[in-house]
């Protein structure tokens, strides 16, 4: 069976983006985050994680650190632990060698073979360009949201050909609910 599944962003899609957020008391959910994730779980989409974290390839902090903070993510969601199927963190620097680090597919194709998920009933959610090329790099949809670093108008010069344009992760679920 192929499933439907959601490639989320972290910062500025799901959690506000405070910049190389290392400090897990700085974890503050976007509203209707919360209520948006149960109901595409009610779905049945698989939820996927992936986040760029340059900080810790730069020395600001570690890869515990960043763990802490989805930890504390995940329980100010309060919808388990195991929410996320899997979750990436690309620890890479734009200048170093990329495993992992959007706009690469990787995480994307690994995970649609590993999980047995359906291409064509999954999404890249995000809040930058290259969470965008990111999904359509792995022939998957692409989602904008308008609650990190650029607001409607920005995003409206930049989004991607084939990308859609939200004002937030709720309003892209409603959409998709819409046409569940």
């Amino acid at each position: 069976m192929n499933h439907p599944a959601l490639f989320l962003d972290r910062d500025g899609t799901l959690i506000v983006d405070k910049d190389y957020l290392a400090d897990p008391a700085g974890v503050e959910l976007i509203p209707g985050v919360r209520e948006a994730l149960q109901q595409v779980r009610t779905l049945g989409y698989r939820l996927f994680l992936h986040t760029n974290q340059s900080g810790i390839g730069r020395g600001y902090y570690t890869l515990a650190d960043v763990e802490a903070c989805n930890v504390r993510m995940l329980e100010l969601l309060g919808l388990g632990d195991d929410l996320f199927t899997a979750i990436c963190i690309a620890p890479e620097t734009p200048e170093q060698p990329t495993r992992y680090r959007k706009p690469s597919p990787r995480f994307i194709r690994e995970s649609i073979q590993a999980h047995a998920l359906d291409p064509a009933r999954c999404w890249m959610v995000g809040d930058r360009e290259s969470d965008l090329v990111t999904g359509l790099n792995a022939g998957i949809h692409a989602a904008a949201v308008c609650t990190g670093k650029m607001d409607a108008a920005t995003w409206r010069t930049k989004l991607p050909a084939g990308a859609t344009l939200h004002a937030d992760f709720s309003a892209f679920v409603a959409g998709l609910t819409a046409h569940a």
